[in-house]
């Protein structure tokens, strides 16, 4: 039997005695989720490593872990939308580049191929990904330079190697 305690009420998981008492576990672990995540969040990973399955939740853990994965897919989109917002305005604003824009650049380059080593099936996803972030960087782009989204290319002018190339900065007219 496991045993946890939070807020003051002591929840049994892996009992198996007396009628019903899965579903109350099951009860008690939904209402623990609702009520403080943190708590939940440890009481569920203490009864996956100890085997204790019966008091898992398992509808909002199985909504947890995909929301995990989507935390990734989101942080490669954001990244990559920086990444854009900065190639744009180095190539639009020639005369206002500087090392805040190319520090910038090289950090997201950095990130974006992080998230990809640790998480290699996005880059499946990552025609998608690239259209949203871009699309997203223009209006982005827009709001920072106080150019029209009009002078900006509608589609990405440059593939994602020439973007993740770290030699790579789009001069005028590329």
């Amino acid at each position: 039997m496991l045993k946890w305690s939070c807020t003051g009420r002591v929840f049994l998981c892996g009992e198996r005695t007396g009628p019903g008492k899965g579903r109350a576990i099951w009860e008690a672990a939904v209402s623990l989720y609702e009520q403080d995540f943190w708590a939940w969040c440890r009481v569920q990973a203490q009864a996956l490593r100890s085997g204790h399955l019966a008091g898992l939740d398992l509808v909002n853990l199985a909504d947890e872990i995909e929301e995990a994965g989507q935390a990734d897919e989101n942080e490669l989109l954001s990244r990559l939308e920086v990444l854009f917002i900065h190639l744009l305005k180095w190539r639009f604003q020639p005369a206002r580049r500087g090392r805040s824009w190319r520090l910038s650049i090289a950090e997201q380059r950095r990130k974006i191929a992080r998230r990809l080593e640790r998480s290699p099936s996005l880059k499946y996803k990552l025609p998608g990904i690239l259209v949203d972030a871009y699309g997203d960087a223009v209006l982005g782009a827009e709001r920072e330079t106080g150019l029209d989204a009009s002078v900006f290319p509608a589609e990405s002018p440059w593939t994602f190697e020439q973007i993740m190339d770290a030699a790579f900065l789009p001069e005028e007219g590329h």
